[in-house]
């Protein structure tokens, strides 16, 4: 009795570390990192030359951000984001496992790089002239816009106007949160992340949550029986950008240099189809480059 006791409980130690096994590997990354460059030259006192000297990289990005920025089961983030990260670090001459990956929010997106605590946000970071009082941005890289999750059983709520004076859950500091409250008259339900906002909808102590469409569908992808998008179509839009010290033009300007050559060699378009377009089939086209 005892041997069938032993060997059950040596299946299931088995099993349970094959199973771990295989989600770690479905967590652990997505894409392929790119081969940083070897001995790329910088001129001197740039930020580019003191990371590439450092050999790291501190990278500000979301960890609750399915197809975007979400922490896998081995701890690193994967996403969209992480992608376009990952192709900037290259470009330093880091490779993949010598960058820094630091949670971001959407309340702390700003103070993190006005503090030094990371030397780039890529965090799903709409660009706005708010913003761009605090930091600078490189980008856009991607544009996205604004939309309503709602429970799968709701056909009440179908565009921004129904939720006029109606619980609303979004993150706080963020753009759709004053979007909603202010131009479209919603009560907001505030929470850290958005994933925060997703039992408050389950419940329907909130009749939607928003934010931008692609957060949203990531949301939709993994429970597709639980949730919808109110609608196909968005009411704003969100140039994601890339976050970094104010003022400092030399880098920005590189940082824009990079992302344009991504658009015309093809690590734009496999960055996205390795990572979001599982779910958004249309392959997005690099937004112009704001050299302001």
């Amino acid at each position: 009795m005892k041997s069938l006791i032993t060997r059950r409980k040596s299946l299931l130690v088995a099993a349970s570390a094959a199973l771990a096994l295989s989600l770690s590997a479905c967590g652990g990354g997505s894409g392929s990192a790119p081969a940083p460059v070897d001995k790329p030259s910088f001129a001197a006192g740039t930020t580019m030359e003191k990371l590439n000297k450092a050999g790291k990289i501190v990278i500000g990005t979301k960890f609750d951000q399915p197809l975007f920025g979400q922490k896998g089961l081995d701890g690193k983030p994967v996403g969209f984001d992480v992608e376009i990260g990952k192709s900037i670090a290259a470009k330093l001459g880091i490779p993949a496992d010598k960058i820094e990956w630091v949670e971001t929010v959407s309340a702390n997106r700003e103070s993190f790089i006005e503090q030094g605590r990371v030397d780039i946000v890529i965090a799903t970071y709409t660009i706005t002239d708010a913003r761009k009082q605090k930091v600078s941005f490189a980008g856009p890289y991607y544009q996205a816009g604004q939309a309503l999750l709602v429970n799968k059983d709701d056909n009440s709520i179908t565009k921004p106007e129904d939720v006029k004076g109606k619980k609303v859950c979004s993150v706080t500091g963020s753009t759709p949160a004053k979007t909603i409250v202010d131009k479209y008259g919603a009560d907001l339900v505030p929470a850290a992340n958005y994933t925060a906002c997703l039992e408050p909808l389950r419940n329907k102590q909130v009749v939607a949550v928003t934010t931008d469409n692609v957060i949203l569908a990531g949301y939709v992808d993994k429970e597709p029986d639980a949730f919808k998008l109110a609608s196909d179509q968005t009411f704003t839009k969100e140039p994601y950008g890339i976050g970094l010290k104010k003022d400092d033009t030399v880098f920005r300007n590189w940082i824009n240099d990079q992302l344009e050559a991504f658009g015309k060699d093809g690590t734009y378009k496999k960055a996205w189809e390795a990572t979001a377009g599982k779910v958004i089939k249309t392959a997005p086209e690099l937004p112009a480059i704001s050299r302001y």
